[in-house]
């Protein structure tokens, strides 16, 4: 692969009015593992999150708690940016959308190239607006009268507003989709998408009175209008790498190669996000990666429930790897989840205690227990490398169509595999019987696991090179696979056995 092939991902910015939670922590992980993944393979790599931090609900919270807006901003957004080191997140940048210096001359530049085209009006609107989730419904888009997501009677509402011509657009948008140009992922989420753009894509409210809205971007030329999310939070994903100067960052890594968003706002980013980057010819990414929800134990997660999983508590308590692989391993990519307390602790003692860790410190303490002479590699390593060979094809299939699931369960029938090795050759008779034999399924065992560090690097980085230290390897992967066979060549050079994963009392 060549190493200059660019590759931008992002996440959506998550909203700041609560806490980071398990949806934030899952699309997080899924994005740093695909960013970490194509840094291995030798891509230029250019990972963004960040958060959204105007709307009309973070000017009332300030207001009730007496903060000033910016500082409740500033004081929730670290929150998102702590998950950095809590999750193990491997972003380039963070951008926060209040940052008047980087974003807001995005957002004003891209509104200006819509107005030029003659896609942005002015007209009264009357409509259903949730204040949850700071948008206008159709009624066709209600359940029993209520927001699908909030559970609650949208508010009607009368407004004269700036509007964006999303409608000029749907037709062009279904066609990008159809022909491929544009790819939604998984296909049932894409099919999903298409059934509400056949019907038309409607105008959308692109402004907010300042008298209702204080707290956002200023519209151009309009002081009594604030920009109302699209053209702001929307943005984002140009704003950070400078669309407002047309920066070399901006040249080099635009398009992005994939959004990763939640299946709650594909509308917003296959329909109004594709229909702003038509109006102002600006070139469109080239996929969005869809992912589901997550329950706890078969139910919604609500603080009413009294049953909200916290990833920083999660992460305290077992370590972020472990939180990193039960989501990545046990939530399809793509499709709704659970989180499942009891399925937890059994992943975590069945697939990281039993099969990864236990299978590191066998075959580490039988080297270190006995006198095994020369690191050998030339006796029978050919079945062992087929076996490694075929699943670094499986599992690059898999990551490079963003089947993470897929590719981590290739990965645990690669772990199986070796443990069967040391069940089915017993390399601890063999040193006795035949040193030489025993010597060989040793050093082949060891490249398994030098292997092994690198296909679940993306997964769980830091029990990467915790495996990596003990095989006397550098942490850090410094080259795209290390391919070859015998890349290890001297026991003398292994590091201090170590228990990576114990055991969970149950």
């Amino acid at each position: 692969m060549p190493s200059q092939d660019k590759f931008y991902i992002t996440t959506a910015i998550a909203y700041v009015n609560a806490p980071p939670h398990l949806g934030h922590a899952l699309e997080f992980i899924q994005t740093d593992a695909i960013a970490r993944y194509k840094r291995m393979m030798g891509y230029d790599t250019y990972f963004l999150t960040g958060t959204d931090e105007h709307g009309v609900k973070m000017y009332n919270t300030a207001k009730k708690t007496g903060k000033d807006t910016q500082d409740l901003v500033n004081e929730n957004a670290r929150l998102f940016k702590n998950l950095q080191e809590i999750l193990d997140l491997s972003y380039d940048d963070f951008i926060q959308t209040s940052d008047r210096k980087r974003h807001w001359p995005a957002c004003q530049k891209l509104w200006k190239k819509l107005a030029e085209k003659g896609d942005i009006y002015e007209k009264e609107y009357e409509g259903l607006y949730c204040e949850g989730c700071e948008v206008f419904l159709k009624e066709t888009e209600l359940a029993n009268g209520n927001c699908p997501i909030h559970k609650k009677p949208p508010v009607p509402l009368k407004e004269k507003n700036y509007f964006f011509k999303l409608s000029k657009y749907s037709n062009q948008i279904v066609e990008l989709i159809e022909n491929g140009t544009l790819k939604l992922l998984p296909e049932s989420r894409q099919a999903e998408f298409l059934n509400i753009a056949k019907e038309g894509l409607l105008d959308v409210s692109f402004s907010r009175p300042r008298d209702v809205l204080p707290w956002g971007v200023d519209v151009p030329g309009d002081d009594s209008q604030v920009m109302y999310v699209w053209c702001d939070a929307l943005t984002n994903y140009i704003s950070a790498i400078g669309y407002a100067e047309e920066t070399d960052l901006y040249k080099h890594y635009w398009p992005a190669d994939v959004h990763v968003i939640g299946k709650d706002i594909v509308r917003f980013h296959a329909g109004i996000w594709i229909g702003m980057l038509l109006s102002a010819e600006i070139p469109l990414p080239k996929s969005i990666l869809i992912h589901g929800f997550i329950t706890h134990n078969g139910e919604k997660m609500s603080k009413t429930l009294g049953n909200v999983v916290d990833p920083v508590d999660m992460t305290e308590r077992y370590g972020k790897d472990v939180l990193r692989y039960y989501l990545l391993r046990e939530i399809p990519t793509g499709r709704d989840g659970d989180f499942n307390d009891k399925l937890f602790v059994e992943r975590y003692n069945a697939d990281l205690a039993n099969n990864l860790g236990n299978l590191l410190n066998r075959v580490h303490t039988l080297i270190a227990r006995n006198e095994i002479g020369d690191f050998i590699f030339d006796r029978d390593f050919e079945p062992y490398k087929k076996k490694v060979d075929e699943t670094w094809k499986k599992y690059t299939e898999d990551m490079n169509n963003f089947d993470l699931h897929e590719a981590i369960f290739h990965v645990w029938r690669l772990i199986d595999y070796a443990n069967k090795v040391m069940e089915d050759e017993k390399p601890w008779s063999l040193l006795k019987k035949e040193p030489e034999k025993g010597r060989g399924v040793l050093c082949n065992l060891l490249e398994i696991l030098r292997h092994i560090s690198l296909l679940i690097s993306p997964f769980i980085p830091e029990t990467s090179q915790k495996i990596r230290r003990q095989l006397g390897l550098p942490a850090e992967i410094v080259k795209e696979r290390e391919d070859g066979w015998g890349v290890l060549t001297d026991w003398k050079k292994l590091g201090d056995a170590e228990i990576i994963f114990p055991r969970i009392a149950v």
